[in-house]
């Protein structure tokens, strides 16, 4: 039997997923892992404008940091294209820990794409001290979610993962290849974890059904309508946070740790714009880093500075060295990205957080905070 008999080549959508027949003969199960096995590269085709008019797009997570911001990209920017429909789901619309609550939520809008940004999460400290929360509930929320969308025949997914996943000793830049070439750092092991059992999950559904189902790596993500707690949220927006309080308050910037930890930001709304591009054009079922370049990456002395100037802050800035700085860099090549999509412009970061400190500010009464 030639390779035509054991393959379906389904084009609808513009995705091209392999659909593997039973094999019949040890010769069939042997064509049928040769190909499918190693990183293999789903050949899909580009999204068609009449294609495209098809999408019935589901976002998990919509209330969130990112899935503001793409609904942002899709009400203010233009970003949907004619025809296409946009779910944006909030916990208010089902628990996705719980299976039968995901189905149903599923089956009442059948998607034919999703976007998964769904997720526990949390900054630093929030992680140091939950880590078997984090594990079990993002890893209920992700088999939930990646087995309702097959159910229901959902043609592509793409979940939202973080360099947070990447092993602690390794070489810079990290790149997609790394992700399982160690433990991750041992403050957020259980959400690292979890994550990274998504890409698990995308191989194994391509493998034994042909599922399109992706994820993309994206650097600290930061922009309106993010987390800005002080004891929960990430880096940034604890930071805008703690100088806004200390500009009223007339106290001193108190910074965690020592200031010395390098991180690449990327902006939400960039990162809304990437996803797009992602869920109707990027080919492959192996995950894809979102970020700026290596050159863009700052340290959190760098960023507390950006953010006194963001909101003009005049007091002193102190550093408190008693507090755990967390993993020092995981500097991350975009070098994928800048294969796929050479021209996209990155929202200057000093700009994007100026952006962000604005919004903060004249939202501060109803920011999650």
């Amino acid at each position: 039997m030639d390779l035509e008999s054991h393959l379906k080549f389904n084009t609808q959508y513009g995705c091209c997923a392999y659909k593997i027949m039973e094999p019949e003969t040890d010769s069939q199960l042997e064509l049928r892992n040769l190909t499918l096995v190693g990183n293999a590269l789903l050949e899909c085709l580009w999204l068609t404008d009449e294609q495209t008019a098809l999408m019935k797009v589901l976002v998990t997570g919509g209330s969130g940091l990112v899935g503001r911001a793409i609904q942002h990209v899709i009400e203010e920017e233009g970003g949907a294209k004619e025809g296409e429909e946009w779910i944006f789901l909030s916990s208010r619309d089902a628990n996705l820990m719980n299976k039968e609550e995901t189905l149903a939520v599923f089956e009442k809008h059948r998607p034919t794409h999703v976007i998964h940004l769904a997720a526990m999460v949390g900054g630093l400290f929030k992680n140091m001290k939950h880590n078997l929360d984090f594990w079990r509930n993002n890893i209920y929320i992700n088999d939930n979610v990646l087995q309702a969308a097959h159910e229901v025949g959902t043609v592509k997914v793409v979940s939202c993962l973080s360099t947070c996943i990447f092993p602690d000793k390794t070489t810079y830049p990290i790149d997609e290849t790394m992700i399982h070439n160690g433990p991750p750092h041992e403050s957020n092991f259980g959400y690292a974890y979890a994550k990274r059992m998504i890409d698990v999950h995308n191989r194994a559904y391509f493998q034994q059904y042909g599922r399109c189902y992706t994820a993309v790596i994206p650097t600290n993500v930061f922009g309106p309508h993010d987390n800005f707690s002080i004891e929960d949220g990430h880096v940034l927006p604890g930071l805008i946070h703690k100088a806004y309080i200390a500009q009223q308050e007339g106290k001193p910037l108190e910074v965690w740790g020592s200031g010395s930890p390098r991180r690449q930001f990327i902006y939400s709304l960039d990162l809304a714009r990437l996803f797009l591009w992602v869920l109707r054009e990027y080919p492959e079922v192996d995950p894809i880093i979102l970020s700026v370049g290596e050159e863009d990456e700052v340290s959190i002395k760098e960023a507390a500075d950006a953010v006194v100037e963001s909101l003009g802050f005049k007091g002193e800035v102190v550093y408190d060295t008693s507090k755990a700085d967390g993993q020092f860099k995981k500097t991350a090549s975009n070098a994928k990205l800048h294969r796929y999509f050479p021209d996209f412009k990155f929202t200057p970061f000093k700009q994007a957080l100026k952006e962000t400190c604005d919004w903060f500010v004249a939202n501060y009464d109803t920011a999650r905070k």
